[in-house]
């Protein structure tokens, strides 16, 4: 009897491990299958108009942080979107690793503002079609007090002074960077060179200079915290003014001028580019009267004055864009 029951239960048993195995197979045969990506269009185009792709292809760009920090991607992408017919997908990184993230073949298109690293990009082969769409300029903030006295001085007397000081009193002056390799961050070498100083020998100065390692607006909560000085651009300083206690000390200067700049992947030097008709027509969209317009006026409700100033006809070289004494406005 006792065989006779150990048998019953071990054929039960194996009865209900098929059953399982028969529901799991039909579960798994039920799963949807995986979507497919979405063909693209590897061929170049030299039509200036937006091409309707059907269905949703997904366009990828690299983008320094200061156009997501100011809430600027978010007002334009999803109008690009809806006139092109696609996804479009946003990394927001310095502008460093947006043009890494173009070698890679990671993006289709890239937007910085860096001359010197863009040149370096194009000469290389990696980016195509470079046209500047708008521009800002920098600045200098600091603590209310300003403690160091670099109001009203030239960008490059202004960071040997702060530099001078952190040096001789690290307990009461700071100086946060960005230190990501951004268009900030090379920004701020070229006014140290023009300082006189070696960057390396500022990095190796003393605890007083911070490299924090993240985008612009983090930067400003850090200064702020810190009471530090801080090299930002205008644009993220005026969207974070109620969120920061930092002053705008420096202003003026022809080293502030800060040139944003859309640049294609070149298809022939990068094979995972393919989408080139949709990046010359997401160029020819930004530099267009309709955008540019929307450009200029963005931030003016808010804050009394644009955020970017744009660059009509996207053919704009640095050495031709209007001096900083044109269009600067002090911050109030």
């Amino acid at each position: 009897m006792k065989t006779l029951y150990i048998n019953r239960i071990y054929r039960v048993s194996i009865s209900i491990v098929i059953t399982c195995l028969v529901l799991i197979s039909m579960l798994v045969g039920c799963a949807p299958a995986a979507p497919q990506p979405a063909a693209t269009d590897n061929t170049s185009s030299q039509n200036t108009s937006t091409p309707i792709i059907p269905g949703k292809a997904r366009f990828k760009i690299a983008t320094t942080t200061s156009l997501y920090d100011t809430g600027l991607w978010n007002y334009l992408e999803p109008m690009f979107e809806k006139k092109a017919n696609v996804e479009l997908d946003i990394v927001y990184a310095g502008t460093g690793i947006a043009l890494e993230y173009g070698r890679r073949g990671d993006v289709d298109a890239v937007v910085v503002h860096d001359p010197a690293a863009e040149a370096k990009f194009i000469a290389e082969g990696y980016g195509i079609n470079k046209r500047s769409f708008a521009f800002n300029h920098f600045l200098i903030a600091g603590p209310d007090d300003d403690p160091v006295g670099i109001k009203g001085l030239t960008p490059e007397q202004a960071l040997k002074k702060i530099y001078e000081a952190g040096v001789s009193d690290p307990t009461k002056v700071k100086f946060i960077s960005r230190g990501d390799n951004s268009g900030t961050h090379s920004k701020e070498k070229l006014i140290w060179k023009a300082a006189g100083l070696n960057y390396e020998d500022v990095q190796k100065s003393g605890p007083w200079y911070i490299e924090a390692g993240k985008g612009m607006g983090p930067c400003l909560l850090m200064a702020s915290e810190e009471g530090a000085y801080i090299l930002c651009d205008i644009s993220t300083f005026l969207a974070f003014k109620g969120k920061v206690d930092v002053a705008p000390l420096v202003e003026q200067g022809d080293l502030f001028l800060n040139v944003y700049s859309v640049i294609e992947i070149n298809p022939e030097k990068i094979k995972t580019a393919k989408m080139l008709p949709t990046a010359k027509a997401f160029t020819n969209w930004l530099i267009s009267d309709e955008v540019q317009d929307l450009i200029g006026n963005y931030g003016v409700a808010e804050y009394g004055r644009s955020l970017f100033n744009p660059l009509k006809g996207g053919g704009c070289i640095e050495s031709g864009c209007p001096k900083l004494e044109d269009y600067t406005v002090p911050v109030e």
